[in-house]
């Protein structure tokens, strides 16, 4: 019997993946639980183990294409399941729950019902074909993609010849149309002097890359990379769904930059990187123990307030394929030892592309150091549902003012933003205050 196997649901509400890489290929038998497919999601580059033992039958989507939960990806045949045995199989549940040992996925496994065996619909094949040869070609079938991509070349869709699935429209066929058929002037470009589109792949990710030159003016066109669209898509709900304010201050951090510097060399000899943010991590972590309003959310469904008892923190790494937040769990338990070896471990984790969903999830607050770029003071985006992020500045030598007198100093530039549905001003300060206290008096957090 045939059996299909659909991408399945992974959690933490991801929709969508990119096929990075197939492991199996046509004609090939594979065992359950054997990876099928590297898919990269919005947050995590995963492997898709096989949910049966079987014969592959068909691959659905080639390295690049973006498969949605819920489509097709492989299609099995199940040897030596028929008659009783077919009936028993095809009356499982739809949902089946599958684990591999160290493979870090839990996944929905659907099987396919006859629809997808259907032919293409009628509307479908008539529409494929020799378009561009009709006096009035019919409107094109077309991915939503292409047809963006379409409108910001200004060609005419519609008389673009698909490759797709029933003669649909892709990205490939509309830079393909514009490739060979600018130089020419065809009626299908609706600009003018159109130089060249190059299509290449970047660092080995899958993708298409597209550059074209009208009236002297170039523009250059790059498929969202699933990081991005995270992104986006998280800096749009914290925009929509918070009511932020943001509270700036610096703090004198001579005594801090003394015991680092008594402690680096000893840390370096055993392999770890102590900067300045596992202090600040473990300051932010005993103040919100002190301030539980920061480590909440707000459940307005449900007319209530979430007080969270642990402290999981998030720190913004900033990598070349986007911006990620991995999570160091239960920091007010770790030493700033533990502390510096997980910020190691998971910063490098995040830019090999290796973090895993239990690297990212069940975060409470969240910390962003843009001062080891550069800049002073920032407005920090809140990362949704969290009530509070906390912005980490450039270390600025300035005058201050110790014991009456002026003496040089080194400030820390801290910004805080909040949800201001959660926390009033008087407790985004008082926490503020706390962190600043330990963090200019730098024993007080072990012993705190």
């Amino acid at each position: 019997m045939r059996y299909i196997f659909k991408f399945p649901d992974i959690g933490e509400g991801l929709d969508e993946g990119i096929i990075a890489e197939w492991y199996v290929d046509k004609g090939m038998q594979v065992e359950m639980g054997q990876p099928l497919v590297k898919m990269e999601t919005d947050k995590v580059v995963t492997d898709i183990p096989s949910p049966k033992t079987g014969i592959i039958a068909a691959l659905y989507g080639r390295v690049g294409e973006t498969v949605h939960v819920g489509s097709p990806l492989v299609e099995y045949d199940l040897p030596g399941i028929s008659g009783a045995a077919a009936i028993e199989e095809a009356a499982k549940p739809a949902f089946e729950t599958v684990k591999e040992e160290g493979a870090g996925v839990v996944g929905t496994l659907e099987i396919a019902d006859n629809s997808a065996y259907l032919p293409a619909s009628s509307e479908d094949l008539s529409s494929s074909g020799h378009q561009s040869a009709q006096k009035s070609p019919q409107r094109a079938l077309a991915t939503p993609v292409a047809r963006a991509m379409a409108r910001e070349l200004m060609v005419n869709i519609d008389l673009v010849q698909g490759t797709g699935p029933a003669g649909r429209v892709t990205k490939s066929d509309i830079e393909e149309y514009v490739t060979r058929d600018a130089k020419h002037g065809r009626q299908g470009i609706e600009t003018h002097d159109t130089k060249h589109v190059t299509r290449r792949n970047e660092d080995g990710v899958p993708g298409h890359e597209s550059r074209v030159t009208s009236h002297d003016l170039e523009v250059e066109i790059k498929p969202l990379s699933q990081i991005r669209k995270v992104i986006a898509r998280n800096m749009s709900l914290s925009h929509q769904n918070t009511v932020p304010m943001t509270v700036f201050d610096e703090v004198e951090v001579g005594e801090l930059i003394r015991i680092r510097y008594k402690y680096k060399e000893q840390f370096e000899r055993e392999g770890i990187k102590l900067s300045y943010l596992p202090f600040i991590l473990k300051a932010a972590a005993l103040a919100l123990k002190s301030h539980p309003v920061l480590n909440s959310e707000l459940d307005l469904e449900n007319n209530r307030m979430i007080y969270k008892k642990y402290y999981n923190i998030g720190i913004a790494v900033d990598t070349e394929e986007g911006l990620v937040v991995p999570v160091i769990r239960n920091v007010d338990r770790l030493t700033i030892k533990d502390i510096a070896i997980a910020i190691n471990q998971i910063s490098e984790k995040a830019r090999k592309r290796s973090l895993t969903m239990d690297d990212m999830k069940d975060g409470t607050f969240t910390l962003t150091n843009f001062g080891s770029i550069g800049g002073q003071f920032a407005v920090p985006v809140i990362n949704y549902p969290q009530a509070g992020i906390l912005g980490i500045g450039r270390l600025v030598e300035k005058p201050v003012i110790k014991e009456g007198k002026v003496v040089p100093g080194t400030l820390l530039p801290l910004s805080l933003s909040v949800d201001h549905r959660i926390v009033d001003g008087g407790e985004v300060a008082r926490f503020l205050n706390r962190v600043m206290e330990y963090l200019s008096d730098p024993v007080s957090i072990i012993i705190g």
